[in-house]
């Protein structure tokens, strides 16, 4: 019903507009005719040309210039009780080289008007989106964090034993099964940081850390899946045979995933037996870390979008996960001022590897400085 009155405005609107221009046109050609031709009143059709612009279709304003064009030149005949001189024709010709001018340039004014609106329409409408898939994925991951930690917690009450005594076998079974919720849980909680990080932006809660302690730690929480795998996880400290301090200023926390996810991806995708290297280099402006992989390697056309969102490829390489790992990691990397990449191993294997700025010295002594005895 709504629609159907703003049409019937829209339409009543047009119309009046329409009568307006025919007035118009009649007021000038009555002055324009009942003058001598070296008065040109031809420049005042500019009026009803930029108004049929304005609100009365394009084909309106085409035959508006064209008849404001004719009987500006028209006059020089009309009447014919005048002498007609050189400078009268010029002056006419100028006139309509105005009215065309005005016409064309109207047009286009129109056109990008039009533009606009349409990009502005589709902007509104892809932030109205963006906020609905917000609104739904915050939903739809509460919703089902709440029963995966329930189901965690019986289950593991279960595995300790809590309602009476378990089968070797009974217990295998149930560590299978916490482990798999326990992936479901931080499959649910990295697709509401992904989209979280993406519409707010990542918050970082910076301090001075060390990537080694970090990459230490991640890889020890990490051992039972390398274990259960066969796969095992060896330090490179580059050119140095001695355990190094790569401080850099980051978020501790962030950057664990980044280790989480990159020790993950890389032990997931190496053979049973095969060996994943994690190399810390330390440089002059800023700190490497690679994850190397024995693994297939990576296929030159799913290099580029390793770090896209959901992006899962056709390759053994990613035959697991969401795509959201990698994805994320780029957005944490990222968000302290460094880059990731990967690439390939001769003969052999992935290379997954991140860089960030060094942290300046007067960043570690303040620290230093500050921290309680």
């Amino acid at each position: 019903m709504l629609n159907l009155k703003l049409a019937i405005f829209k339409s009543d609107t047009r119309l009046r507009t329409f009568w307006l221009v025919i007035g118009l046109f009649a007021v000038i050609a009555l002055l324009e005719f009942m003058t001598p031709p070296d008065y040109v009143f031809g420049y005042l059709y500019i009026g009803p040309i930029l108004l049929a612009s304005a609100r009365l279709p394009r084909i309106v304003t085409l035959q508006a210039t064209v008849v404001a064009s004719i009987l500006t030149i028209l006059n020089i005949e009309v009447p014919g009780s005048y002498a007609v001189r050189v400078s009268t024709v010029a002056s006419r010709l100028i006139a309509i080289l105005a009215l065309v001018v005005t016409g064309v340039l109207s047009d286009r004014n129109r056109l990008y008007q039009q533009a606009l609106s349409q990009q502005q329409a589709k902007f509104q409408a892809q932030q109205k989106l963006a906020s609905m898939r917000e609104d739904f994925v915050s939903t739809l991951t509460h919703d089902l964090k709440t029963p995966l930690l329930g189901a965690i917690e019986t289950l593991q009450a279960l595995e300790r034993e809590n309602f009476g005594h378990l089968l070797p076998e009974q217990k295998k079974v149930l560590a299978t099964i916490i482990h798999s919720h326990q992936n479901s849980l931080q499959l649910v909680e990295t697709v509401l940081d992904v989209y979280r990080n993406d519409v707010e932006g990542l918050k970082l809660n910076k301090k001075p850390v060390n990537l080694v302690e970090i990459a230490e730690e991640v890889a020890a929480t990490l051992a039972q899946l390398a274990c259960s795998r066969s796969v095992h996880i060896t330090f490179d400290h580059g050119e140095s045979d001695w355990r190094k301090y790569l401080w850099v200023y980051g978020d501790a926390f962030q950057l664990q995933r980044v280790f989480v996810n990159l020790l993950t991806n890389a032990i997931n995708h190496s053979p049973r037996g095969g060996k994943v290297e994690v190399v810390l280099e330390a440089g002059s402006s800023c700190h490497t870390a690679k994850i190397i992989d024995s693994g297939p390697g990576i296929q030159p056309q799913e290099a580029p979008n390793l770090f896209k969102r959901f992006y899962q490829g056709h390759s053994d390489r990613q035959a697991k996960g969401s795509g959201l790992g990698l994805y994320l990691s780029r957005q944490i990397i990222e968000a302290h001022g460094g880059k990731i990449w990967a690439e390939n191993r001769s003969p052999h294997g992935a290379v997954f590897a991140f860089q960030l700025p060094v942290l300046p010295f007067h960043f570690l002594d303040s620290d230093k400085t500050n921290s309680p005895p």
